[in-house]
């Protein structure tokens, strides 16, 4: 029996809530919009939410192409009750990157590792490249097949996520990669991902190249000013990109604090022990072997003293210099 029907089993006869991470990429969007079919296939209606922004084009594109509507959460703070179910998707409470909604969060469906213990009443949490792909594998599970837009949905999610099965794959991401591409809109996949760079970002690019320094194979870019989680991230596998980087660590100046990408192509370097490591007395973070974020609220900005560029490489080197070789 599917693991998705002890999900459905739990929600019925309640309002159900799928939350995403904050500012959420298509590999979140999608799999809650997957996750809403099924649960809409057992007769129990949901609604997808998030905190933030839906703040880059990639994931603007894929609710316009759907016609997915996710709610911010300022405006459910009147509807939403304490006894209402929420299942977190593509991220874990107390991971850094979700809100605490008033909610009940009493499921997890996420593929990044677990650094804080939580008892959920439901909890699927495997190691792979996308979130996509665990969703994907309850509809072939259960013998359904998934709509036209909820499988294009999820292979862009998975193609998204896993940087076009160049990052974090897994044998599970292959075989859910089989399994969607024939049941996918292929002229809409590549429509969504062509032409997903705006104007605006050149800016931070431009930021990025000109701030990079590189320590030991070790590049370090500087954003001083407000710019998405999800181009700090692109940027990140930008400078990662280099001959000369094997590890990138890209930070951006904003209003709600310090945000972080991390990339790493080291065994010996676990960018989400390195991050959280790094950012232990001042922030939070963690994350896969080979990508993580976090954060420093703007609060504790001070402890970074004058120059908070240094202030930060300092950090993360005094951390990699201890990291076995």
């Amino acid at each position: 029996m599917s693991r998705f029907l002890q999900l459905a089993d739990l929600c019925r006869g309640h309002a159900v809530y799928i939350q995403t991470h904050n500012f959420p990429d298509p590999d979140a969007i999608a799999s809650a919009f997957g996750l809403q079919g099924l649960l809409a296939h057992c007769g129990i209606p949901s609604t997808l939410c998030y905190e933030g922004r839906i703040d880059k084009l990639s994931a603007s594109k894929m609710l316009d192409a759907f016609h997915i509507q996710m709610i911010p959460y300022e405006a459910l703070r009147g509807t939403m009750r304490p006894e209402d179910y929420i299942i977190c998707v593509d991220a874990q409470k107390l991971s850094g990157n979700i809100t605490d909604f008033i909610g009940d969060e009493v499921a997890c469906i996420d593929h990044h590792p677990v650094f804080a213990p939580i008892e959920y009443r439901y909890r699927d949490i495997r190691q792979t490249g996308a979130c996509a792909t665990i969703i994907a594998g309850y509809y072939r599970d259960l013998g359904l097949t998934p709509s036209l837009d909820t499988a294009t949905a999820l292979l862009h999610g998975l193609k998204m996520d896993t940087l076009q099965f160049t990052r974090g794959v897994t044998e599970a991401d292959i075989k859910m990669f089989q399994y969607l591409f024939r049941l996918c809109d292929q002229e809409k996949l590549a429509r969504l991902e062509r032409n997903n760079m705006e104007f605006a970002d050149l800016k931070a690019y431009g930021a990025a190249i000109s701030s990079i320094e590189i320590y030991d194979a070790t590049g370090f870019s500087y954003v001083p000013f407000s710019c998405p989680d999800a181009l700090i991230a692109i940027l990140a596998d930008f400078i990662l990109s280099l001959e000369e980087v094997d590890v990138a660590i890209v930070f951006s100046l904003r209003e709600d604090g310090m945000k972080f990408s991390v990339r790493s192509e080291l065994p010996s370097v676990h960018a989400g022990r390195l991050i959280r490591e790094a950012l232990r007395d001042t922030g939070s973070g963690g994350g896969h072997a080979a990508m993580a974020g976090g954060m420093i609220p703007p609060e504790r900005l001070p402890r970074l003293g004058r120059y908070p560029q240094a202030a930060v490489r300092e950090l993360f080197l005094k951390v990699l210099e201890g990291a076995p070789q």
